[in-house]
């Protein structure tokens, strides 16, 4: 009886454990209500390029900024597995900032941290490097929205792009920047692409000047 009883308790320790969520996309999406989690594959990183972009980007001490980090997920699959780096995820939807938090006590992750807030008011000399899924493309008509709660408009879309584009051309030379489903005018030219993967879609860069 005590063998079973320790089976059991083993088997719900192991449910409960943060390491269970990152096992796979389907699992980590059990972190949020359904709702959340059915828009995750248009519009969360997935599993395999939040691991991969991670592991370009980590260095012990440096701090990593996701430009419209949505629920966490980047971050939060990042800061698990690079405990000796810093995570740090901006998002202007104030649903989406609440639901990164809750997952990421529910993961018990302390290298991590949520701003609620836009892209124009972050001070990007701030971090170190960068991760960009694309967060600017709901502004484009043809794209599903997350949903209705901000205004989306093609201007919106240019000063984003524009605003990226000019923050990232003064960082410092050394600085690593990975995009996913980016655009090329989005990227400064004094930055070095390293090496593409999934279909092209995640980029490595490096600034060089």
């Amino acid at each position: 009886m005590y063998k079973s009883n320790m089976r059991l308790l083993n088997f719900f320790k192991q449910r409960r454990s943060p390491n269970n969520w990152l096992a796979n996309d389907r699992q980590f999406n059990k972190l949020y209500p359904r709702h959340i989690a059915m828009l995750s594959r248009p519009h969360w990183t997935p599993m395999a390029v939040a691991k991969a972009a991670s592991g370009f980007l980590a260095e012990p001490g440096k701090k990593i900024l996701d430009v419209g980090s949505g629920v966490g997920k980047f971050c939060l699959v990042a800061a698990a597995l690079h405990k000796d780096t810093s995570f740090y995820g901006i998002e202007q939807r104030m649903n989406l900032f609440h639901f990164a938090q809750e997952a990421r006590d529910k993961l018990q992750l302390k290298n991590v941290q949520f701003i609620h807030g836009n892209i124009t008011e972050t001070d990007f000399k701030n971090f170190d490097h960068f991760y960009f899924y694309n967060s600017f493309y709901e502004n484009l008509s043809h794209v599903d929205k997350i949903d209705n709660d901000i205004s989306f408009s093609q201007e919106r879309f240019d000063l984003y792009t524009a605003h990226l584009f000019n923050k990232l051309a003064v960082l410092p030379e050394g600085t690593k920047l990975v995009t996913y489903h980016a655009h090329r005018e989005q990227i400064p030219n004094t930055y070095n692409l390293v090496r593409q993967e999934f279909d092209n879609k995640l980029e490595y860069w490096t600034k060089y000047a």
